[in-house]
């Protein structure tokens, strides 16, 4: 299970504390904030949802409601660039669904969901950079391995995917989500000091 309320305070400091990274055209880590989200988010989201480029994966047309919120299995958030908010990320504890595709990880593996709500920011390089960022803070906060499961036909969010450090796990399997593409990132060698 992650620790809940990560997403501001220990998320700000991890990356501030860092070394800029810089992404294509010019963003840099700093320039990302991931908040929680809350009810007040829903129209957002629902707008979100809405979007073509979102609505061809996302098959959730409610985003969550109260009790979504409350569940510990689940940190949902909302991820703004340079103060505007423009895409939503969830991880969540593979352990906690007894038939969950990926149950079989190690105590503490994490998975991800997420997709950018706004049409103007997708493909220029933001996915990459803020799935990198929450993956860097999951590692740091004890995951031994994060996983993620696109649909096999998702070439995008794939290739996005590959970017951030996932690799596929397995061939497409059918699952109670759907059909998925396995996929998994481990910390790399040089931030584990491990060979």
């Amino acid at each position: 299970m992650g620790r809940r309320g990560t997403s501001d305070g220990l998320s700000r400091a991890l990356r501030d504390s860092r070394p800029a990274i810089r992404y294509c055209w010019g963003m840099t880590a700093s320039d990302y904030d991931f908040r929680a989200a809350t009810l007040d988010d829903l129209p957002l989201l629902r707008a979100w949802q809405a979007n073509p480029h979102v609505r061809a994966w996302w098959e959730d047309d409610e985003p969550y409601d109260a009790a979504h919120l409350e569940d510990p299995r689940v940190v949902r958030m909302i991820v703004s660039y340079a103060g505007r908010p423009f895409a939503y990320i969830q991880d969540y504890t593979v352990h906690g669904w007894d038939d969950h595709p990926f149950a079989y990880l190690p105590k503490g593996a994490r998975g991800i969901d997420q997709y950018i709500g706004e049409p103007e920011m997708v493909g220029i390089g933001h996915g990459t950079a803020f799935i990198g960022l929450r993956m860097r803070d999951l590692f740091d906060a004890g995951a031994p391995v994060i996983c993620i499961d696109p649909h096999p036909d998702n070439a995008r969010a794939i290739a996005v995917y590959r970017k951030a450090g996932f690799i596929p796990s397995g061939p497409p399997r059918e699952t109670q989500w759907g059909l998925i593409l396995p996929m998994l990132a481990r910390r790399p060698v040089s931030e584990t000091g491990t060979v």
